[in-house]
């Protein structure tokens, strides 16, 4: 009898269970339901987008904040206007109380720095939410912000995302993504006027912590230097964008984390770049802009981030981390006769070196911070004389050092910050310089961003928030 029931039981529980399953395969609970096809929904096309089909610039958002008044200060690209890092400031200089804090924003993690155009400062950033480029708009007044445009480039996080200065001139600002993605914008609006895509367009090989080149704006062009399969540095309209001269890549050189730098070398204007396989010469003069000049593969680290610095008519500093150490470039001849020999060549713990931070030259001394590999004075801020690359005028105290952290000449004053964010001030003399003041400025997490100056104000960043301070 048990046994029975107890098959009974099993039984209906079975059917009950069944009759369960095939009911929940056969309701529909909306019998309205409609088929989903792609672009129903209005979702904006670049979310769908894979991860090379980007459309440079196509997304805008302006925002309700006053516009900037009273204020015609220009910090207008990578270590300023003459690209040197030095700043004639009108303004007092104050280093007897510490500077106040005017603003801050926060960013995605990275170390791209500003510029800033009268009154208004630009900024490179990386959403890692909205997996996009973004070029922000601040007011240098009061830190809001005036607008951003950006576009979609999934990219993973590797110490960091953006790293370029942007460019500002003539009413317009340039800024190169992390993949190699150049646009141009009114600097006032906002407004799109022109985009190109390097990689696609110029077969660019994008280096591995990503882009690192600053756009150079000399006159009406941009200067750019894909080092692309066939183009190695070219001039592009700073108003349609249009190619006006190329330097065909014959050499071979391929994009590191250096920026080209324009100086006279042997009595011409040239572009100068460090490239990975070399180092190269292009003629920015107008009877013959874009024809390469001279170049040398004697000196071609695999990783450079600083760019070279110009030490007299004829002679070049350059300078790479991961024990690279320094060089001395000399350009000899006349015309179109010119040749480019390397004179000297050591590692990090033997001269003057740094792994990030371009050196500055100042009163015939060059100011640099030396990499983490330098050997005593590693992480110090150090002084060479040009003619000696060896030996030290002055080194900082011991406990002085700054890691990776960025530094700007003001007037007679070097601001240097250390990459955990404590601002040294000190007074420049002649072959040397005295500690005057030091400011807690951040908890500073990688400060590596270089240092903008503009109207009293210098602005600063570490990986992850921009803050301006004054200082005058």
């Amino acid at each position: 009898m048990k046994k029975r029931t107890l098959t009974i039981v099993t039984v209906l529980t079975i059917a009950f269970y069944v009759a369960v399953l095939v009911g929940w395969h056969l309701y529909v609970p909306h019998s309205d339901l409609k088929e989903s096809l792609p672009g129903a929904d209005n979702r904006p096309a670049g979310l769908a987008r894979k991860a090379d089909e980007v459309k440079v610039g196509e997304f805008f958002m302006k925002y309700d904040a006053a516009a900037p008044e009273g204020m015609n200060g220009i910090w207008s690209e990578f270590r300023g206007a003459e690209r040197n890092n030095i700043v004639k400031a009108s303004e007092t200089i104050q280093t007897t109380s510490d500077y106040p804090e005017l603003w801050s924003f926060d960013t995605g993690e990275g170390h791209a720095a500003p510029v800033v155009y009268q009154g208004r400062v630009y900024v490179l950033d990386y959403d890692e939410t909205l997996l996009s480029d973004m070029l922000r708009c601040f007011s240098l007044q009061t830190g809001e912000e005036l607008w951003r445009r950006w576009y979609r480039v999934p990219l993973k996080r590797n110490h960091g995302f953006s790293r370029t200065i942007p460019a500002v001139a003539n009413g317009r600002i340039v800024s190169i993504g992390p993949s190699g993605h150049v646009m141009c914008c009114d600097a006032t609006t906002g407004d799109l006027k022109w985009t190109k895509d390097l990689q696609k367009e110029y077969d660019m090989e994008v280096p591995f912590w990503y882009t690192g080149q600053c756009p150079h704006i000399d006159g009406d062009e941009v200067v750019l230097v894909p080092a692309g399969k066939d183009t190695l540095m070219m001039g592009c309209d700073l108003e349609t964008g249009n190619v006006k001269w190329a330097t065909p890549n014959t050499i071979g050189l391929k994009m590191s984390h250096s920026s080209v730098m324009p100086m006279e070398i042997a009595g011409i204007r040239t572009f100068v770049y460090v490239g990975v396989g070399g180092v190269c010469g292009i003629s920015a003069e107008a009877s013959n802009r874009g024809k390469l000049l001279w170049h040398t593969n004697k000196w071609q680290p695999s990783v450079v981030a600083p760019s070279p610095l110009r030490l007299s008519s004829n002679r070049i500093f350059l300078v790479a981390g991961y024990g690279n150490g320094g060089a001395l470039l000399q350009v000899s001849g006349s015309g179109s006769q010119l040749t480019a020999t390397i004179l000297d060549a050591y590692k990090s713990d033997k001269g003057l070196s740094s792994e990030q931070q371009t050196p500055i030259l100042y009163n015939d001394m060059i100011i640099s911070i030396l990499p983490k590999d330098g050997g005593g004075n590693r992480s110090k801020l150090v002084c060479y004389s040009p003619n000696d690359l060896h030996k030290p005028l002055w080194t900082s105290a011991q406990d002085e050092r700054f890691g990776l952290g960025p530094y700007l000449v003001i007037t007679d004053k070097l601001f240097a910050l250390s990459e955990d964010g404590e601002l040294f001030v000190y007074q420049l003399g002649k072959g040397g310089m005295k500690l005057i003041k030091r400011q807690s400025i951040m908890e500073g997490v990688d400060a590596w961003g270089p240092l903008a100056y503009a109207d009293g104000r210098l602005i600063v960043r570490d990986a992850h928030r921009v803050k301006c301070l004054k200082i005058d």
